[in-house]
């Protein structure tokens, strides 16, 4: 590095180098991560998302065409039919004239709709209070619900607690030991934290006592993250049967369908309608893959009817979980 000296009337005075010009972004230049997406970028989400749409929709196409698949087409196919051959609705005929599965389906959705407003009651309430940092004791409260995600008595003392309360061979076992998830409480909890505390404070000013606020202020402004928490305790309720394995085993009358489905997979158990029905040919034979395929469908219906209009609020709850300012 050199110095320019410059000489003023018999002094002498030192000229700092000129500094080395520095690139700036333009104004009207966007940063790296939201510039355009280059062909080969675009290219590559593509076959990305179209690969992963595949692993989803594969395997439900081969669930459905299995169902509605003969005992001749799934033996021609060696299992599970992948094309089209022979498709027949005997399947679903044989499957609904059971009737195990008919009172499996309501028991389900029995469970289901009960177990999902008994969990939504409950958890809305807890959050709110451990919400309000003027409710008694809510720090205590919130580090005791804390703890219990991490610790807890174990499946044996669980199992003996619900026997000891009368629960064995009642559908309320079903529903209350697993009512209560800590961690949907937290997130509402967090959600209801953030709401407007002018707002709160108008209506306490205007008269409104902890249930109007509850009700009128709260609950509407977290409508999105109050219907993804009721999709998830409802999913949970509809896809359990492990506490049926506990609870009542031998009662088929109380079953849900989930269990139905794990004891025809599991077990190899029967369905009434897997033998000849009287057409007398062998394409005419309903397989018991199919009948295990059909089930598979019937549990997966309500899901795929209800998902859709919740879907816009599931989206919305967990971006405004994800995305801050």
């Amino acid at each position: 590095m050199t110095l320019a000296i410059e000489r003023t009337s018999g002094d002498t005075a030192v000229k700092p180098p000129a500094p080395q010009a520095v690139r700036r972004r333009r104004k009207n230049e966007r940063p790296v991560w939201e510039e355009p997406p280059t062909p080969a970028g675009q290219a590559a989400k593509g076959i990305t998302l179209g690969g992963v749409l595949l692993v989803m929709l594969v395997p439900l196409w081969i669930v459905v065409l299995t169902s509605l698949s003969t005992q001749g087409a799934v033996n021609r196919a060696g299992g599970l039919v992948v094309w089209p051959d022979g498709l027949t609705l005997e399947t679903y005929r044989v499957m609904l004239s059971d009737s195990t599965v008919r009172t499996a389906l309501l028991v389900s959705l029995g469970i289901t709709l009960v177990g999902t407003a008994v969990s939504m009651v409950v958890s809305v309430l807890c959050a709110y209070g451990l919400s309000r940092s003027r409710s008694f004791g809510h720090r205590f409260l919130l580090s005791l619900l804390i703890v219990t995600m991490f610790v807890n008595g174990g499946l044996i003392p669980t199992f003996l607690v619900v026997t000891g309360l009368g629960g064995y061979g009642q559908l309320w076992s079903l529903i209350l030991p697993s009512a209560v998830s800590v961690f949907n409480i937290l997130i509402l909890r967090a959600f209801y934290s953030s709401t407007s505390a002018d707002l709160i404070e108008a209506a306490r000013i205007d008269g409104a006592g902890e249930w109007r606020i509850l009700w009128s202020i709260v609950l509407p402004t977290s409508r999105a993250v109050t219907a993804v928490m009721a999709l998830f305790y409802g999913v949970g309720y509809w896809n359990s049967f492990f506490n049926v394995m506990l609870y009542m085993p031998t009662d088929s009358e109380k079953w849900p369908l989930q269990y139905v489905l794990y004891t025809y997979v599991s077990r190899g158990n029967g369905m009434p309608g897997s033998v000849n029905n009287g057409f007398g040919d062998a394409l005419s034979l309903t397989a018991p893959l199919s009948l295990q395929m059909a089930v598979v469908v019937l549990t997966l219906v309500p899901l795929l009817v209800v998902y859709p209009f919740v879907q816009k609020h599931f989206r919305t709850g967990v971006l405004t979980g994800a995305i801050k300012g």
